[in-house]
């Protein structure tokens, strides 16, 4: 793609910021928003998870040292920034994108991965043929298997090998960290392998069968604060207080080294020439270990990142150079789903990946779908990730006959979010269609719809009365091929029946498609899209900020396991209040997205 085909967009007021949408209307566009947001006093911010000071066995220097100075504040940023078509291949860092080789830079790494022991308490994982989505890609899709894995997920590999090089007198006073996943399980059982103490701090929102889980294996959990940021901040005090040495999920040198065995294994395991490996990127310990063995031994292999497109921390890292933190983060691959990326996995990043693919979150639920379909395996969302990258690169660019990997990196998957997986599977996979229908209010007109809609199948339909001259009908259909939705959609035209594609709108297919029956024509109705977290409590306590105080005019709840609840609400606020409106919904402390100028919305809802 060359420049030609960039966009610069200003940033949208953030009141009224437009709901993600990841596909641009037409495939081979570029879209970038570049503006970094201006920093102010509250949005000061440190690098989280940087080495610990208590660390394990030094490693030789991996770069130039510089004087101790204070952290610098980074710039928050919205993911909505920087969206390209799923598979495109962006955010190539500029080391890559020149031509030039640092892949020097691995050797230290390389001979450390050469001589990890996590194979003490870590298995050899498979790498093994997709064959079905081989057959459908026309390349060689093998998955790397790390949700076999112990404890389901690949970070039982960096946890183990820190703790495994710490000094035993380090490793009697125990160890500390922060999770409410798949580090927590990887740092317990490395305690117990190793026979140390480990506290565990986990957000009270975290689901009991993971904390259950992680004290099963001997661990301490002490449940605490209500996100990731509050138990990181008690871990990190209480392991000073108490002499424990902190375990940080990424950005360490030997958790990096842990992870960087994956990519030795691939390499050993790979009898043919391999183009790429995809991997899924949260705070960048895994793809930045994988990176620093292969492109040392194998530099002509692509290392592909991949993120959720809400959740693209390292992608907007890689195409400022510089890191920057996410203003919201996406929850529903809440692997992966990190506001900052680590310093020194992005400081290796920059210099050995070939780039990053942004997917959707209905794409990561149809590689879902593929591999219970290929291996009766149900992958969690961020172990899905990269089998999602994968196809959509292939896809994007007609890559045919080559050697893929793709690592399915866990299978800690919340029971309750498989509603949502279920229902997203097939629009992901471009299955089903979600359209809208003008169409007069009157007898016969319901029958000529479907006379139109012809072979198609109708999945789900809605509609309630609510004029008496026009009918708006929300509905789902059933696909084989694109060519067959366009030739509906040209019969409804050629009978003056406007249809709108509302497939690729999120808010449609997470509320709105279920409060269907009727639209109103409410004055100061503000729209938003809160993140509330699973515990009790939470509705009050968004009750006592806006109520009495405003009317609430909508409200729709979906649960979605240990990442909140999904819930849209509707404020009737006049405009003299909306800056009143704005703080107490800051105070609140619930992530919130205003989405009232959606054009579905609009549609569906509204009657003007």
């Amino acid at each position: 793609m060359d420049a030609h085909a960039l966009r610069l967009a200003t940033p949208c007021p953030p009141l009224h910021r437009p709901s993600r949408n990841p596909s641009p209307p037409f495939p081979t566009l570029l879209t970038v928003r570049a503006t970094v947001s201006k920093q102010s006093p509250l949005n000061i911010s440190v690098p989280i998870d940087s080495p610990s000071s208590s660390s394990s066995s030094p490693l030789p220097p991996l770069q130039s040292q510089s004087p101790p100075s204070l952290p610098q504040p980074l710039p928050k940023v919205s993911a909505d920034s920087l969206q390209y078509p799923p598979g495109y291949l962006g955010a190539v860092p500029k080391e890559r994108r020149d031509g030039t080789d640092n892949s020097d830079n691995a050797m230290t790494y390389l001979t450390n991965i050469l001589s990890s022991k996590v194979y003490d308490v870590a298995r050899e994982t498979p790498l093994q043929l997709a064959s079905k989505l081989s057959e459908r890609l026309g390349n060689n899709v093998y998955l790397k298997r790390e949700d076999l894995q112990p404890v389901f997920s690949f970070k039982l590999r960096g946890a183990y090998n820190m703790m495994a090089k710490l000094p035993r007198e380090q490793l009697e006073r125990g160890v500390i960290c922060s999770s409410a996943g798949n580090h927590a399980q990887g740092v317990a059982l490395a305690a117990k392998e190793l026979k140390c103490d480990a506290v565990i701090a986990m957000p009270v929102t975290t689901p009991e069968i993971k904390w259950r889980s992680v004290e099963k294996l001997g661990a301490t959990v002490v449940l605490i604060g209500d996100s990731y940021d509050e138990a990181q901040a008690y871990a990190k005090k209480r392991g000073e207080e108490e002499g424990r040495t902190f375990i940080p999920p990424f950005d360490h040198p030997d958790v990096i080294i842990g992870q960087g065995t994956v990519g030795m294994e691939i390499v050993r395991h790979m009898p043919n020439p391999l183009h790429a490996i995809f991997v899924p990127v949260g705070g960048g310990g895994l793809i930045a270990g994988i990176a620093a063995y292969v492109k040392r031994v194998a530099p002509k292999v692509k290392i592909i990142g991949v993120e959720p497109a809400d959740a693209n921390a390292m992608a907007l890292s890689l195409h400022h150079g510089h890191r920057i933190m996410l203003d919201q983060v996406g929850g529903f691959a809440d692997g992966v789903a990190v506001k900052v990326v680590g310093e020194e996995t992005f400081r290796l990043c920059k210099e050995l990946i070939d780039g990053v693919v942004l997917v959707s979150r209905d794409a990561i639920c149809a590689s879902i779908k593929d591999m219970f379909e290929e291996k009766r395996s149900i992958l969690e969302p961020a172990g899905a990730l990269s089998l999602a990258g994968a196809e959509a690169y292939c896809n994007y660019y007609g890559l045919k006959g080559e050697n893929i990997v793709a690592i399915t990196s866990g299978a800690n998957m919340n029971f309750d979010k498989l509603r949502v997986v279920t229902e997203l599977a097939n629009v992901g996979r471009r299955q089903e269609a979600v359209l809208a229908t003008m169409m007069p209010e009157k007898p016969g007109s319901f029958k000529k719809f479907c006379e139109l809609v012809g072979p198609m199948n109708i999945t789900e339909f809605k509609y309630r009365c609510n004029s008496d001259k026009e009918a708006l009908v929300l509905y789902s259909v059933g696909l084989h091929t694109v060519s067959e939705l366009v030739a509906m959609q040209q019969r409804m035209t050629a009978s003056n029946l406007t249809t709108f594609n509302l497939t690729e709108n999120d808010l449609v297919k997470d509320h709105l498609r279920y409060l269907m029956g009727g639209r109103l024509n409410l004055q100061n109705e503000v729209l938003c899209r809160f993140v509330f977290p699973e515990r009790p409590g939470a509705l009050m306590k968004f009750l006592d900020t806006f109520s009495p105080r405003w009317n609430i005019s909508l409200f729709h709840y979906r649960g979605q396991g240990e990442t909140g609840a999904n819930v849209l609400v509707g404020i009737q606020v006049a405009p003299s209040e909306i800056e009143e409106f704005q703080q107490r919904a800051l105070d609140l402390g619930y992530d919130y997205l205003v989405v009232t100028d959606d054009s579905a919305f609009q549609l569906l809802m509204h009657f003007n």
